[in-house]
């Protein structure tokens, strides 16, 4: 699942200090050479994606050049982002639960996760207080603060909801361990929905929005914004979903610098 940014340097950074504890290292400043070691024998059986993502966290907070023989890690692929006719069957299946609180909460899952982009931990917290509705205008504050606009059905689910639910959560209402990591797709797992349709998947409703966007050419700026991504480069294992899209970091990086 993906981290928020202040959440991921927190849980890379203690990953980094139980490395050096158990190398007996000191507490001293961050290097170069430190991050390529911890990179290098610290982090046994993780995927080269990983490794990239915790040595890019970390050079952050070292001063200077990394070094330039330093190998690089290739992104992990993202999810597929939902097609047209998927999409249309996710509607269905949501709109045929037959429970109400199976049913709002899958719409929500919609709205939130395919119209705003939302993380799971992000879309499991919205509440009807979160919902910005104002005559055609529909945004939804996430948990750190940011505002994403949301438009077309999507905005229509939110506004109702909001309407109907007042400052309670539109997903999955009522009391529940929000934090566990997997409380949105466990959630999806128990619809009724067909054997050969596509399945409610968070990673797939997050890709579907981030793809969308980077197809109609949204600055990347206000993309990262909106997803809550703190490195373009991070956008990369999306684009490659996304013909005519940036294909490689540096794209990605003169890109966001051109607007």
């Amino acid at each position: 699942m993906e981290k928020a940014p202040g959440l991921r340097h927190s849980y890379v950074l203690a990953a980094l200090g139980r490395f050096c504890q158990g190398q007996g290292l000191g507490a001293g400043p961050i290097g170069h050479g430190l991050v390529e070691a911890f990179v290098a024998l610290g982090l046994p059986g993780r995927a080269p994606s990983t490794r990239g993502t915790y040595r890019s966290v970390l050079r952050r907070d070292v001063a200077g050049k990394p070094p330039r023989a330093a190998a690089g890690f290739p992104p992990s692929p993202a999810a597929r982002p939902y097609k047209s006719q998927e999409l249309a069957e996710l509607w269905s299946v949501a709109a045929s639960q037959k429970s109400p609180w199976r049913r709002t909460s899958a719409l929500s899952f919609l709205a939130l996760g395919i119209g705003a982009g939302l993380r799971p931990a992000e879309l499991a917290a919205v509440t009807g207080a979160d919902i910005r509705a104002e005559h055609e205008a529909v945004a939804v504050r996430a948990s750190n603060g940011r505002v994403v606009a949301v438009a077309g059905t999507y905005a229509k689910v939110l506004a109702q909801q909001a309407e109907e639910t007042g400052e309670g959560h539109l997903f999955c209402p009522g009391g529940a361990d929000r934090h566990y990591k997997n409380f949105v797709n466990n959630f999806c797992r128990t619809l009724v929905a067909s054997p050969t349709g596509p399945m409610f998947s968070s990673g797939r409703a997050r890709s579907t929005f981030i793809c969308s966007h980077l197809a109609t050419g949204t600055p990347l700026r206000e993309l990262l914004y909106m997803t809550g991504i703190s490195e373009v480069e991070s956008l990369l294992r999306y684009a490659r979903a996304v013909p005519g899209a940036p294909s490689s970091k540096a794209e990605l990086r003169a890109r966001s610098r051109s607007g």
